[in-house]
């Protein structure tokens, strides 16, 4: 499941819509009746990385809106944004090209709860980070209608963390995460980094070893700027009960300075938020 969605480009104003429930009266399609299944979601993550890498060979590719558009939403698109802040400071580029290993593993909702507003798919690939080192990333991509999937949101998985086991259905589709918790711990996580002195309000907890934890001493005394707010979360209910979440925090989109991308677990009846990925891009 997949909550807050927003679509929209970085530099234009920000919209929130809200997925609408399915209907209870619906008829309720078989999952080989209709919708994506899990190759054509990899193969849908195989043509995007075709088309990001030959954009990252464009020059000056960040200043043109319709190749950002072509690739990102959400907080991805952010990023894009940023790379314009690094050609006026005159530092590299933050975007690498991406060269998967290995089969990408894919979850997927079944057909049937996808939102009308579009499809959505979480991967987890191998390829190397910005500094060089190969290790697993997670990536959630979302395609509206008749459009290509573009990614919304990705991370490296944290050294010594990896993905939690999915509870899969028959078919062996995720099934949907907690979304009271979701809201809660986006929550957290806003009020944490905002400085907002509201640690544990949402009922929820940063673990003591997380990342966050560690880096925002030394981010937040630098060239800082407040979250406006989250893009979508997207996640899925683990297979001991608890729930995975995978999401991007964003400034305000007429002051894009920062992304904060986050892979979270939360284990049945915790109330500690693990932190398995994360990734400032700034």
């Amino acid at each position: 499941m997949v909550t807050d969605l927003v679509a929209h480009r970085a530099d234009a104003p920000s919209t929130v819509t809200s997925p609408r429930p399915a209907s209870s009266t619906a008829p309720t399609p078989s999952a080989g009746e209709t919708g994506l299944t899990i190759s054509q979601a990899r193969q849908a993550l195989r043509e995007w990385v075709g088309k990001y890498n030959a954009t990252l060979r464009k020059r000056e590719w960040w200043n043109q809106n319709d190749r950002l558009d072509a690739l990102f939403v959400e907080a991805a698109l952010h990023e894009g944004v940023i790379e314009r802040n690094h050609e006026i400071f005159g530092t590299k580029p933050g975007h690498k090209p991406i060269n998967v290993t290995g089969t990408p593993t894919i979850y997927l909702p079944r057909p049937e709860r996808q939102q009308p507003i579009g499809d959505w798919f979480i991967a987890q690939a191998t390829y190397k980070d910005t500094k060089g080192h190969a290790r697993p990333h997670v990536l959630a991509f979302f395609r509206s209608p008749g459009q290509s999937f573009r990614l919304a949101v990705a991370t490296p998985i944290h050294w010594g963390e990896r993905m939690p086991e999915p509870r899969l259905d028959a078919d062996g589709y995720i099934t949907d995460m907690d979304t009271t918790v979701a809201r809660a711990v986006a929550e957290e996580y806003l009020n944490f980094w905002n400085n907002e002195k509201k640690e544990g309000a949402s009922g929820y907890r940063l673990a003591k070893d997380s990342y966050s934890r560690k880096v925002f001493p030394k981010v937040y005394k630098g060239a800082y700027v407040a979250f406006a707010g989250h893009g979508s979360v997207f996640g899925f209910r683990t297979a001991d009960g608890g729930s995975f979440f995978l999401f991007g925090m964003v400034n305000d989109p007429k002051h894009v300075n920062q992304v904060l991308s986050e892979a979270l677990l939360v284990p049945q009846g915790s109330k500690t938020i693990r932190e398995l990925g994360g990734n400032w891009f700034s």
